[in-house]
């Protein structure tokens, strides 16, 4: 009901009446007709009677009520039915400078943001020294796992975590099964590396979460690290991938040691400006 009185008739392409209206916003009949269902059911809906929903209907009514992305998933589950996938609102399209500045205050540990086919979107200067992230690389975190030198030759349990993050990548694409953009990323993973193509036949699924990492870094040598997955509400098609040193070891000391002026002067493979 709220979110019928704040669309005005000529938003949804009605007279207005003018006077003749004693409350505003669309009467319920109104949205009936533009959603095309019958009245008495939408007046049901709307008391929140015990009666049979569709996706399509409540879609219908969503649009003539002009729902966000948000308030149409909380319409599915008030109704019990399966929300859909959280869109990007368009406020909200534009988050990189601050997701930039959220990952820099991480430093000196790495941190990157991938998009949902795993494509590097931003990552800090710890993850360059670290983990090998460069601009020559193919930016995207599946395939750049599989065949970047600097990366595989710092990882001390690559074939471990090899399993994993197919593991990982599965279960992405497990959740959107005719995405033509997942499918490419794999497509061009199996071209690239017979290892891929042996571990994704295996179908392992595996929820993205913490994954334990054993680097060998050349200037500081052994680094032991926890990388976690973050979601953003608001941007639900971004993934936030924090490492945190270990405790017990001397993971910290090493990195804020390597991303110091010092550090960096040492480092082979320096940030690109």
């Amino acid at each position: 009901m709220s979110r019928r009185a704040r669309i005005s008739p000529t938003e949804a392409g009605l007279p207005d009446g003018g006077a003749r209206r004693r409350t505003p916003g669309l009467r319920r009949e109104e949205v009936a007709v533009l959603a095309g269902v019958g009245v008495s059911w939408y007046q049901w809906l709307e008391q929140g009677r015990d009666i049979t929903v569709s996706s399509q209907v409540l879609d219908s009514v969503g649009r003539v009520l002009k729902l966000s992305s948000a308030e149409r998933r909380h319409l599915y589950v008030l109704a019990g039915l399966n929300p859909p996938a959280l869109e990007v609102a368009p406020a909200d399209q534009d988050m990189c400078d601050g997701l930039q500045r959220l990952i820099d205050a991480w430093m000196p540990f790495p941190a990157h943001i991938m998009d949902a086919y795993w494509n590097t979107v931003l990552y800090n200067d710890a993850a360059a020294l670290v983990l090998g992230m460069r601009p020559a690389i193919v930016q995207n975190c599946l395939i750049a796992f599989f065949t970047d030198p600097v990366y595989r030759s710092r990882s001390a349990r690559w074939e471990e975590n090899a399993e994993s993050v197919v593991a990982q990548f599965r279960a992405a694409c497990s959740e959107h099964p005719n995405d033509e953009g997942f499918r490419a990323v794999v497509d061009e993973a199996r071209e690239l590396s017979p290892e891929f193509a042996a571990l994704w036949e295996r179908r392992d699924i595996r929820p993205a979460g913490q994954t334990k990492k054993q680097l060998e870094h050349p200037l500081v040598g052994t680094l032991s690290v926890e990388s976690t997955q973050l979601r953003v509400p608001a941007r639900p098609d971004l993934a936030i991938v924090l490492h945190n040193p270990l405790p017990g070891t001397d993971t910290a000391a090493k990195l804020e040691w390597l991303t110091s002026p010092e550090g960096r002067r040492g480092s082979m493979y320096p940030i690109a400006g």
